[in-house]
């Protein structure tokens, strides 16, 4: 008896969880529940849950059983967003959108579709598509402080290989009590590969930072979209005004996404009219549509330059395909990453699940789902030769930098250019200016309150700046 109450308890579990599942993906479809075939599955179920409980040469508990079940169902839809929650992770997931969580502060994914045909000459992230990838690290953290870089794929974890692993269950092995340890293993483009061991810290995820580059031309970095975004993009415009900025940069890149309602609101900010995104179902019936109001805040005189990069996702390209399809802003840098859907986050017993409910849509109608939004403007730093990449493999492998670095905190210029001549004398066939923006983007990973922005060293900004200053924006359509 009490294994048929188990049994009946199941099939109704799994009823409604399809019955809410359905209705999240297909508001107001007429699905039949009561068919003969799905009841014939769910009888399966009930019966293969009846024969494992019975049966197995060990006790297992119900709970695992149907917590198996569940996380089987998401993981059959082969969509890397889409996954069974237990409670700690809706825990943990409730950290990482309001804004603080332990771990060792990166944002990661996978790719989805097909797995492509593996061939010698296959693209390097091809051959990576059964591993997790790193969309950025968190400024300050201990993975950011470590070198770890947008598109570095974690290849290992406490000496187990992480080849097929999920986000979430990569994301569940490398975070822990702060103060323990993890080690991970990282390739990235080149074949650099890196062991790297750091302590586990709270990671508290900013949300914008934002300065004054010179007397007009104000830098807004958005580095995560939480629910206390549009304020602080508010508080930072607030500042601008007050400093009488002509100019702005917004700066998304590395930003892997967040909460839609929060860059809808941010968008907003920026536009007194027109679609800023809009969500379709798999039967591409229009679900919701997000306009603009007429309460912006930054005036529409402002000129924007917004930029980009592949560490741009999911909310920071709805933002980008909003400015750019309104004409409000000029995009610069790298195609983003490609992120197109929209995940529903619900409670379920003691757990719950993300699940991929719509694609969005960019106010052109476009949906840069595995495709990415194209800047106006490309820019990224020149590929390495094949003997640059085994000289960069050579200056990763034995730590020069971050060697120097310990060793001559507060170098100055003098010191700078003996350390470069001495790495070319042992073999490092790299440009000067490749060289040293690596040794001050090594110093900056050393300080707990990073700079906001380097103009140094950080090309796209540069031309960003530069076009304003020089007053070649208003040779661009979008400004005239």
């Amino acid at each position: 008896m009490k294994n048929k109450e188990r049994s009946i308890w199941l099939i109704v579990t799994i009823v409604l969880a399809a019955a809410l599942t359905f209705s999240l993906m297909s508001p107001g479809s007429s699905l039949q529940l009561s068919s003969q075939k799905n009841n014939d599955y769910l009888i399966r179920l009930g019966r293969l849950f009846d024969i494992i409980e019975q049966n197995f040469v060990e006790d297992v508990s119900p709970e695992t059983l149907y917590e198996g079940a569940a996380k089987g169902m998401f993981e059959s839809l082969d969509d890397p967003y889409s996954v069974y929650l237990t409670a700690d992770d809706m825990e943990d997931f409730s950290d990482t959108t309001t804004g603080s969580f332990g771990g060792v502060g990166m944002f990661i994914s996978k790719q989805s579709g097909k797995r492509p045909e593996i061939t010698a000459d296959s693209p390097f992230r091809d051959r990576y598509f059964d591993f997790v990838e790193v969309i950025s690290p968190i400024e300050g953290s201990p993975a950011y402080r470590a070198g770890i870089s947008a598109g570095d794929f974690i290849i290992e974890i406490d000496g187990e290989s992480a080849e097929g692993l999920s986000t979430d269950e990569v994301a569940d092995r490398l975070r822990g009590e702060p103060g323990t340890e993890v080690s991970y293993k990282i390739r990235r483009l080149g074949n650099i590969e890196r062991e790297i061991t750091v302590k586990r810290e709270v990671i508290e995820v900013p949300t914008v930072k934002y300065a004054m580059i010179d007397d007009e031309t104000a830098y807004l970095k958005i580095v995560r979209w939480t629910p206390y975004t549009e304020e602080s993009v508010k508080e930072a415009v607030t500042f601008f005004e007050k400093a009488g900025y002509s100019y702005l940069v917004v700066d998304v890149r590395g930003n892997p996404g967040g909460l839609l309602s929060s860059v809808v609101d941010t968008a907003d900010l920026f536009l007194d009219d027109g679609m800023i995104v809009s969500t379709k179902n798999r039967d591409q019936i229009k679900i919701e549509e997000f306009k603009a109001t007429r309460r912006t805040d930054v005036d529409e005189s402002i000129p924007v330059i917004l930029l980009i990069d592949r560490g741009s996702a999911s909310a920071s390209e709805i933002l980008a395909g909003a400015l750019k399809d309104n004409e409000r802003a000029y995009l610069v840098g790298e195609t983003s990453f490609g992120k197109g859907s929209v995940q529903q986050i619900s409670g379920f017993g003691n757990g719950g699940f993300k699940l991929t409910t719509s694609r969005y849509y960019t106010p052109s109608g476009i949906n840069i789902d595995h495709i990415g939004i194209e800047p106006q403007k490309k820019i990224k730093e020149e590929e390495l030769s094949d003997d640059e990449l085994l000289s960069l493999e050579k200056l990763i492998e034995n730590n020069y930098i971050p060697l120097f670095v310990a060793k001559f905190p507060d170098a100055g210029e003098s010191r700078i250019y003996d350390f470069i001549e001495e790495l070319k004398a042992d073999g490092i066939d790299l440009e000067d200016r490749l060289l040293r923006r690596l040794i001050r983007a090594e110093i900056n990973r050393t300080e707990n309150d990073p700079p906001i922005f380097d103009l140094d060293y950080d090309i796209v900004l540069q031309y960003a700046v530069d076009l304003f200053e020089s007053g070649g924006y208003k040779d661009l359509d979008i400004f005239r």
